[in-house]
């Protein structure tokens, strides 16, 4: 059955979490000095829990964890040491994980480790986050993981036989996608495995909003991506309404339990429709895909 709230499009962050008691949960927001990150990380805090900003650029964390009483900790998602030196210098429970930071349709880059950018960043740097601070989060005691992923999956799955592009030509908006399916992959492999040790771990798209993300895109770009994909005139949200979705599924009650979904606009999406942008692909839930990607990822960041 799908999970359904009383939330929706237009519900913000602080209303889904009005009235929620977080005091004495701890919780990472990577990405957290920009976006949604940083609202997100706002509520969290406003609830009670003691947020730590993981980001890369450090004098922006301080500000926003300034404002918001939080602490900020440097974390470079596309390079495995700084990611391994974060998980090694965490100590305690960890009760929400929020993998919020991403890139968007950037030009070619590589990793240190020679990944192709965007996956290195919005997948691997997570996935080795997420897996390091795995003790961390069975400490907890009911842990909540939140993959922030898009509906720009529907662009491409992961492409197995080359996810790096190596072999084929590169294209940012394939890139992007097959990492947004990746992130929900993650979400159903890490459900399967972990929700024994009570961590669950959902994934979701938060929406279009104009924010920094979109700095590799002009605005040409976004009209013509938009008209091709049968959505040409979006109603940007908030990044108060953006934030909404990753508030819900990392404090709210009402997702107690719940594990291994994706959701958009407070809900459990439905499947896709042919020439929509709205619901899941199927080969983003797939649980053969799930199982795959996290042995290569595994693999990947043991080197």
């Amino acid at each position: 059955m799908s999970v359904t709230t009383p939330f929706g499009k237009a519900s913000t962050a602080a209303e889904v979490l009005a009235g929620v008691d977080l005091g004495g949960r701890r919780a990472i927001v990577t990405g957290g000095a920009s976006g949604i990150g940083v609202e997100t990380a706002r509520v969290l805090a406003a609830a009670g829990a003691e947020v730590t900003i993981a980001a890369r650029d450090v004098a922006a964390g301080e500000r926003v964890a300034a404002e918001i009483k939080a602490e900020t900790r440097f974390l470079d998602l596309a390079d495995q040491r700084s990611v391994r030196a974060f998980t090694e210098a965490w100590d305690g429970p960890l009760h929400i994980l929020v993998n919020n930071a991403g890139v968007m349709a950037r030009p070619l880059g590589r990793s240190p480790e020679g990944w192709e950018l965007q996956f290195a960043t919005n997948h691997l740097g997570h996935f080795a986050l997420a897996t390091g601070l795995l003790p961390a989060l069975r400490q907890a005691r009911g842990a909540r993981v939140v993959s922030v992923a898009s509906a720009g999956h529907l662009f491409s799955p992961v492409v197995f036989d080359d996810i790096h592009f190596e072999h084929r030509d590169y294209e940012a908006w394939s890139a992007y996608g097959q990492s947004k399916t990746a992130n929900i992959l993650f979400a159903v492999e890490a459900h399967r495995r972990w929700s024994p040790d009570g961590i669950f771990v959902n994934a979701l798209h938060p929406g279009s909003i104009r924010t920094n993300l979109q700095r590799h895109v002009d605005a040409a770009e976004l009209q013509r991506l938009r008209a091709a994909t049968g959505n040409p005139d979006p109603e940007f949200k908030t990044v108060e309404q953006g934030a909404a979705t990753s508030a819900l599924l990392a404090g709210s009650p009402l997702l107690a339990g719940i594990g291994g979904r994706y959701f958009e606009n407070c809900n459990e999406a439905g499947p896709n429709q042919p020439g929509t942008r709205t619901g899941v692909a199927a080969y983003a839930l797939d649980p053969d895909a799930a199982a795959r990607l996290w042995e290569i990822s595994e693999k990947e960041i043991a080197q």
